[in-house]
């Protein structure tokens, strides 16, 4: 830094207060965990009342789920751990129990969602009668805001790294003057690829005190992390840039003369270079392998997109790199004629493959205008447009310039424009590395549909019968209730004799109340009535299955004012 001239030092300054400015957006206020699947249903169902113990409990997500070791807890109404070992088939946690005591028990999940995020809450059930709520030895299931801060930081450096490699190898292959040395941008490379292995490495650390609600220091389910298919990918990412870093060594090799290195054009060389891009192709697509595309509802089409959107990416804002660091500076006016407007060329395919990259992953992620103004990933995505629109317009007068021809004769014009779109461009990097973390918008207005007060849906299981119960709009006023009966814990269709429903509000001292049903079908009873008043309501469904047998079940619903 000692032979650094004053402009370059004030020049880099700029820079590296940009880059703080974007890690600013990390280490603001924490907010809850970005879980990014929600549970649909359990069985039995939350804060229902059944007859018979349950073998087992399971839960429904709206996205495949993994069960994190030692946070999955069903306690007895004694206090007792009696949940066994959990397993997941797809979208569902099994739990097995042994519900053998009467009264309420209390279910603790943590789980792992499909695109790598956890998702904890706990609900009750009751054996018989309800009683009091028994209470968890521990709780442990927040993410530590230490932990969830840090984690958009590693992604940022990882990005950054990837900058630092793709854009500058190629500008070193196909745009560096032969005369110039190459010593300084090789070690740009190299910091580039030291900060993916960085990054890559604490991504995997902090993976386990993230899903497993511990503090920094916790790593105590790396293991799992490494077992996972997440975990995975991010070892495959490190082998892969071991031999990336290999595969690179002629392109930034230094000759005594200081001219080009051994990254020419000879039949070897170009085999080197199909194997380099294939090792660095597959390397990007670990980044979407573990993130939200892996769990898009077109998986495939969404792994491709965003590997295309982080390799443009890294092409255009690595060649600014180049540009602003070297090139305006070090190449002459004949070079700079040359080498602009290829780079021109470079920067608006880039550009445009930015751009229909994040219109396809808008359409996937979001949907509806509804979730792109009214969820917090929609809104991160606005401030990105928004960014992107004005580093485009940059971009397109720097275009302008290099097809003025006035940039070689002056380049200080070009330099200043470039070093805008580069500032823009790193704040837009820091954008997408918190963007990442968000629950997608859709996904967070499905969310929001499921957990709404506007309907409520839910299945009770019975020795005769499993009964479905849907209540609109769960408000007090008019309401609408649907019954469905199915034979005991499968989907056939089950005949109803007699259907028998009672309400009551017990904390407002309202008695049960008869609710007349109507049959409209051999397994299905509708009826229209008024609830006076907002509170937690207790159903109570007889169903008489034939002469002699009926069942009774319970089912609490929070009324809405």
């Amino acid at each position: 830094m000692s032979g650094m001239t004053a402009e370059r030092r004030r020049r880099w300054a700029v820079l590296a207060a940009l880059v703080l400015g974007a890690l600013a957006v990390f280490v603001g206020p924490a907010s809850p965990a970005s879980a990014h699947a929600v549970l649909q249903r359990t069985t039995p169902a939350a804060q229902s009342v059944v007859q018979t113990p349950p073998g087992d409990v399971k839960l429904t997500f709206t996205e495949g789920v993994s069960p994190v070791n030692g946070k999955i807890q069903v306690i007895a109404p004694n206090g007792d751990r009696v949940g066994g070992d959990p397993r997941a088939e797809g979208s569902t946690l099994i739990i097995p129990v042994t519900a053998d005591q009467r009264g309420t028990y209390l279910v603790s999940y943590r789980v792992i969602s499909a695109d790598s995020h956890p998702v904890s809450g706990a609900f009750t059930f009751s054996v018989g009668a309800t009683s009091a709520v028994p209470v968890l030895a521990e709780d442990g299931d927040d993410t530590d805001p230490v932990v969830k801060n840090t984690i958009p930081v590693a992604k940022f450096i990882g990005y950054a790294g990837l900058v630092l490699v793709v854009g500058p190898v190629l500008v070193l292959l196909f745009l560096w003057p032969a005369r110039l040395s190459r010593r300084t941008p090789a070690r740009l490379v190299r910091t580039g690829l030291g900060l993916i292995a960085f990054s890559t490495l604490a991504a995997l650390y902090l993976q386990a005190p993230y899903t497993g609600g511990g503090n920094l220091l916790d790593a105590g389910g790396l293991g799992d992390v490494v077992a996972s298919s997440f975990g995975t990918a991010l070892l495959v990412r490190l082998g892969l840039l071991a031999a990336i870093a290999i595969m690179l060594r002629p392109i930034l090799a230094e000759r005594g003369d200081g001219g080009r290195g051994d990254g020419g054009r000879s039949g070897e060389n170009m085999v080197d270079l199909i194997v380099l891009a294939a090792l660095g192709t597959a390397a990007v697509f670990t980044w979407p392998l573990t993130g939200h595309p892996s769990a898009s509802p077109v998986a495939a089409v969404s792994v491709v997109v965003d590997a295309i959107h982080l390799v443009s990416m890294a092409v255009w804002l690595g060649g600014l790199v180049m540009l602003v660091g070297f090139l305006l500076r070090q190449a002459g006016e004949r070079e700079l004629s040359a080498i602009l407007p290829i780079w021109s060329r470079w920067a608006a395919l880039a550009v445009s493959a930015l751009l229909l990259a994040g219109v396809v992953n808008a359409l996937i992620e979001i949907g509806t205008l509804d979730a792109l103004t009214g969820t917090t990933y929609g809104r991160f995505i606005i401030a990105k447009t928004a960014l992107f629109a004005a580093v485009v317009g940059v971009a397109a007068y720097s275009r302008s310039l290099v097809r003025k021809r006035v940039t070689a004769e002056n380049p200080g014009r070009i330099r200043t424009a470039v070093w805008a779109e580069l500032a823009i461009t790193v704040v837009v990097l820091g954008v997408t590395s918190v963007l990442v973390q968000q629950t997608p918008a859709r996904t967070e207005s499905e969310n929001a549909v499921l957990a709404g007060e506007g309907y409520f849906s839910v299945l009770v299981d019975s020795p005769l019968y499993t009964l479905q119960v849907e209540l609109d709009p769960a408000k007090v006023g008019s309401n609408s209730m649907h019954l469905y009966s199915y034979e005991p814990g499968t989907t056939n269709l089950l005949k109803a004799e007699e259907w028998t429903t009672t309400a009551a509000l017990p904390a407002a001292g309202i008695e049960p109340i008869d609710v007349p049903m109507l049959r409209v079908a051999d397994n299905h009873a509708i009826s229209e009535f008024q609830l006076p008043a907002a509170g937690t309501w207790e159903f109570t469904f007889t169903l008489r299955t034939t002469e002699i047998d009926q069942a009774t079940v319970t089912v609490t619903v929070d009324v809405a004012s």
